[in-house]
């Protein structure tokens, strides 16, 4: 079985002086890409396993949700941004079918060599390309997919609004977004009891992965990323209208949709 294509060459944004957030410490830009980039390569093995510890196995139920709300259909083109080790890559490309393409994306190296395999060993590269790719500069045309989904990835974007802006590029016109990402419990009892939840997974990272201080990075950068409405109101920023959101298990997590005018 042949290897998913590697097509698109990776572009960088242009360099800045500015500090950004790197969970709760603040680094310059230029470093938070590397420390992001450290925190992947490190649980990339272990990624999958992790989610369904973190999750309790729930993840499987919101991202199965996340893929009806895309309303692809066969001959589709669809990008799946920060898709890592190409869970939804998979469900992608059954959808969409040998008229259509998936493109698997992520800056992360070790993510997309875990996602590789993967597709490869279930015998599903006809349709799927691969790409390097930043989400702030995607290195595609205008007006090429109908869908772009980024699930558990826009928090660990440096410039969030650089890569709406680069996602609103790339749609076709009437082409959604899908961002699938934790977000704020609007049940205060939930929310206390998710923190104490979350607190544990340094332990279990420590534990089966041996690596505690990349589950604390992401367990501070969930804690970081704007709410539901400041992210809503981002994507409208970006010039995405419709926009909307689905809160998840009383807002644990979120789906925000938006479409790119006609």
């Amino acid at each position: 079985m042949p290897a998913p294509k590697e097509r698109y060459p990776m572009s960088k944004p242009e360099n800045s002086e500015a500090t950004t957030h790197f969970g709760y410490q603040e680094v310059p830009v230029a470093e938070k890409e590397q420390r992001v980039g450290d925190v992947f390569r490190s649980v990339a093995a272990r990624y999958d396993v992790m989610n369904d510890i973190m999750s309790l196995g729930s993840h499987r139920l919101i991202k199965r949700y996340t893929i009806e709300l895309s309303a692809l259909r066969a001959g589709h083109k669809v990008l799946d941004l920060a898709g890592g080790t190409g869970d939804f890559s998979l469900k992608f490309s059954e959808i969409v079918g040998p008229s259509g393409q998936v493109v698997l994306a992520d800056i992360n190296e070790a993510m997309l060599s875990v996602g590789r395999d993967r597709i490869i060993d279930k015998g599903m590269s006809a349709n799927i390309d691969v790409a390097q790719v930043n989400a702030q500069c995607l290195p595609f045309a205008d007006n090429t997919f109908d869908c772009v989904c980024i699930a558990y990835g826009l928090r660990n974007v440096t410039d969030k609004d650089a890569a709406l802006k680069s996602i609103q590029r790339v749609l076709k016109p009437g082409g959604r977004l899908l961002v699938l990402e934790f977000s704020k419990p609007t049940n205060a009892l939930i929310g206390k009891s998710y923190d104490a939840f979350s607190n544990l997974w340094p332990i279990a990272g420590k534990l089966i992965t041996g690596d505690a201080d990349s589950y604390r990075y992401l367990v501070e950068s969930i804690r970081m990323h704007p709410d539901q409405d400041t992210l809503k109101q981002m994507m409208e920023d970006a010039d995405l209208i419709n926009c909307k959101y689905h809160n998840v298990m009383s807002g644990i997590c979120a789906i925000h949709i938006g479409f790119k005018p006609h």
